[in-house]
């Protein structure tokens, strides 16, 4: 065997096991009794020392030494890309830090969900003093031999290379564009709102047909409930989540249609990258550029929720909306809201940049984990214009933080970006579209993603693989221009 092959050998065990790893994440949040917690913190810290261990093997310094790169062909140059890359930061971060951040992420979300739901936040302040301390360990590990900024460090295992200035940049082009647009709309008249109960065992029925319809293989996957909707897995094995509300159906199903995104794009990779470094999606603000497309410009556009309108007439008989039309602009209607996973597509960036702000200052020390929830009710009021009534709806509503995924969160932001830039491209490449959307029919547009984006995994750099599919670098201007033509319409401003 060369050394190459050698060295791909490892890595596909590498690759399996850190598949094992996440399915115990997967089965923490779905079907693990509440008590297990401790020992899967356990369970937890133990994989990822052995993860750990295998990512920084001596003989992968020398498989990489022994390569001779001129010699791989373009699949090969990009998996030995990703080795070099994940080889550099494992030895970067010493295995007894990486072992105790799994412990203590593990067990801080149970932490988390405890004082989510006695809406206690000081309750919950010595985890996560805890976990930023760590995470900042971290980052100043990943940072050293360079002039790296250490948050810049942390959102590279997200979105390699992109940088937190790029992204202030970017969020500072948007930020005035989407408050100018919610101050109109929230003048205008608003559509009605959804009323009644819908039973959540018909919602659950119809969330698994809308994942189907937007192509996700239920031969390799599976539609579960957890607190938070997450999608886990690649290649034959790619499980989604969604949660469920007896007055709002809304949130079931368009959790399912947006993790549906990410699923078939970790379903959808060429499957000769199965457990190699390339069988994932690239980065997180690719990934969610899939699920913000599937959800918002594919499932909430005016083609697919008439073809909706329909489905739940089925499902759920009169369920007082009149017509296509009233049914569009109730799906798409602009509503005060605290949550951000619940938040309209107008609002949603601005919960999304109130965050990176604040995980950077935690970050650079400029905010203390004590005074984050004063912070946060105050950053939160200032943009939205009224007041957090309670922990579960402010600081402490999103899991990301007490498990370690600082600079993860602006990748939603990015991922919107990401979507704008590709709906532009794919509706000029498909000018039927909305015709086929109408009918509940996905297909041309998630062939289209398929094959524009999906299909490489990480064969391409981020920015790379959105450049490639819509013919010029990524920019803010197309998601500004599409929410500026959808939300005038809906809401009459001229």
């Amino acid at each position: 065997m060369s050394a190459y092959d050698e060295l791909m050998a490892f890595q596909r065990d590498t690759e399996a096991l850190s598949q094992v790893a996440g399915r115990l994440g997967w089965d923490q949040e779905t079907m693990m009794p509440r008590g297990a917690a401790p020992q899967r913190g356990e369970e937890m810290a133990a994989m990822e020392g052995v993860l750990h261990a295998r990512r920084t093997d001596p003989r992968m310094a020398e498989w990489l030494d022994r390569i001779d790169e001129a010699k791989l062909d373009e699949v090969g140059r990009a998996n030995l890309r990703h080795i070099r890359r994940s080889f550099d930061r494992a030895s970067k971060v010493p295995a007894a830090l990486a072992a105790r951040i799994a412990r203590v992420t593990s067990e801080a979300q149970g932490t988390w969900a405890e004082a989510r739901a006695n809406d206690d936040f000081k309750a919950f302040v010595p985890t996560l003093t805890e976990v930023v301390a760590l995470k900042r360990e971290e980052g100043q590990a990943l940072a050293s031999g360079g002039n790296a900024d250490v948050y810049d460090a942390m959102l590279a295992d997200y979105e390699q290379g992109t940088t937190g200035a790029e992204l202030e940049a970017m969020f500072g082009a948007l930020r005035p564009e989407l408050a100018a647009l919610r101050g109109a709309v929230r003048e205008a008249k608003a559509p009605p709102k959804l009323q009644g109960t819908f039973d959540e065992s018909a919602q659950m029925k119809l969330t698994r047909q809308l994942a189907r319809c937007f192509g996700y293989d239920m031969s390799h996957g599976r539609v579960d409930k957890a607190v938070h909707p997450f999608a886990s897995g690649s290649g034959l094995d790619v499980r989604i989540t969604t949660r469920t509300n007896d007055t709002d159906p809304f949130n079931c199903f368009y959790s399912t249609i947006h993790e549906t995104g990410h699923g078939a794009y970790e379903q959808n990779i060429n499957r000769d990258y199965l457990l190699t470094p390339l069988g994932g999606g690239v980065s997180m603000g690719v990934h969610e550029s899939q699920s913000r497309i599937y959800e918002n410009q594919l499932g909430r556009s005016r083609a697919f929720t008439g073809y909706l309108f329909g489905q739940m007439k089925d499902a759920f008989g009169d369920f007082g909306v009149a017509d296509e039309d009233t049914f569009y602009r109730i799906v798409n209607r602009v509503s005060d809201g605290f949550i951000r996973t619940e938040a309209d597509e107008l609002q949603y960036n601005l919960h999304v940049l109130m965050r990176f702000d604040m995980e950077r200052a935690l970050v650079s020390h400029d905010l203390q984990v004590p005074d984050l929830e004063a912070a946060w009710n105050d950053r939160f009021e200032a943009d939205f214009g009224f007041a957090v009534d309670k922990a579960s709806n402010g600081v402490l509503q999103d899991v990301h933080w007490s498990v370690g995924l600082i600079g993860y969160f602006p990748t939603y932001s990015l991922g919107n970006v990401y979507a704008g830039c590709l709906n532009e491209a794919m509706r000029s490449a498909v000018p039927d579209l909305d015709d086929q959307l109408a009918k509940g029919d996905t297909t041309a547009a998630t062939s289209w993603l398929r094959d524009n984006v999906q299909v490489h995994g990480g064969l391409y750099e981020p920015k790379e693989v959105i450049t490639r599919a819509c013919g010029k670098a990524p920019s803010e201007a197309p998601l500004v221009g599409y929410l500026k033509a959808k939300f005038s319409d809906l809401y009459g401003i001229s």
